[in-house]
């Protein structure tokens, strides 16, 4: 486990609900978490188009008129909030990952590089768990964000065919990656792996809901949990921050 510029207390996290995740969902949870990731939200064009054909689906999606500008407002809107922000983005064009690459840096907010949306529409536009396959493209997306200062997280997930997380992290971790977000999936133990094979801060989720699932990732080696559709739950929230802190407080180095 390690410390770095990611590093938030208590370790819990509130993950990204398309559509859902704004500064106000996360200013009514700032009491059980220490970072919040809002978004997730499409900057360009592609993205936009795929974001729009899922929400003629019934799905929700953050789509504004200006999406750097939308970011910049959310994250102001966090300003009096003690917790540490970040904005889950799905793009496919470099430009506009740049812009909100240094609004999260002057805002202290960090950028979250979505690689994990496996919905049908924004693989075919390039986005999401599409960029595990495609190396080469997700690098260059960290590259593009940590070149700005900013501090750099994606977000994964275990079980997609062929694609090995623990190698794939050490290639973001030399691209300028701080932290990966690894959804589990029922494939908890890739945390461990991922958290064995470099020195990114390893935030893990799915099905973080109590003291046991806390403890799991934790002694797998994540540094933070997060917490997903509970995250509107306080109930769900309290255990969580409850079981967190208290496995630091016994003495295990962050």
């Amino acid at each position: 486990m390690t410390s770095d510029p990611l590093d938030f207390r208590p370790r819990v996290a509130l993950a990204s609900l398309s559509g859902e995740a704004d500064a106000d969902w996360a200013r009514a949870a700032s009491e059980y978490a220490g970072a919040a990731v809002l978004g997730g939200i499409a900057l360009d064009e592609p993205t936009r188009e795929a974001a729009r054909e899922l929400v003629a689906r019934d799905r929700s999606e953050f789509l504004p008129a200006d999406p750097v500008a939308f970011v910049d407002a959310q994250l102001a809107g966090l300003d009096d909030v003690p917790i540490r922000a970040g904005f889950n983005v799905r793009t496919t064009d470099l430009e506009p990952l740049r812009a909100v690459a240094v609004v999260c840096r002057d805002r202290d907010a960090f950028v979250e590089i979505n690689a994990h949306c496996r919905q049908d529409e924004m693989c075919a536009a390039g986005a999401g768990e599409t960029l595990l396959r495609d190396t080469g493209r997700l690098c260059e997306q960290v590259e593009t964000a940590a070149e700005t200062g900013a501090t750099v997280s994606v977000k994964l997930r275990t079980e997609v065919r062929g694609v090995d997380l623990p190698s794939l992290a050490e290639r973001l971790e030399s691209a300028g990656a701080d932290a990966v977000h690894v959804d589990a999936m029922d494939s908890e133990s890739v945390v461990g792996d991922v958290a064995a094979a470099t020195d990114l801060f390893v935030i893990a989720n799915n099905e973080v809901r109590d003291e046991a699932s806390v403890r799991e990732y934790l002694r797998y080696g994540a540094d933070a949990v997060s917490v997903g559709r509970p995250s509107v739950e306080p109930a769900v929230l309290e255990r969580v921050r409850d079981a967190t802190t208290a496995w630091f407080a016994e003495g295990v180095e962050p």
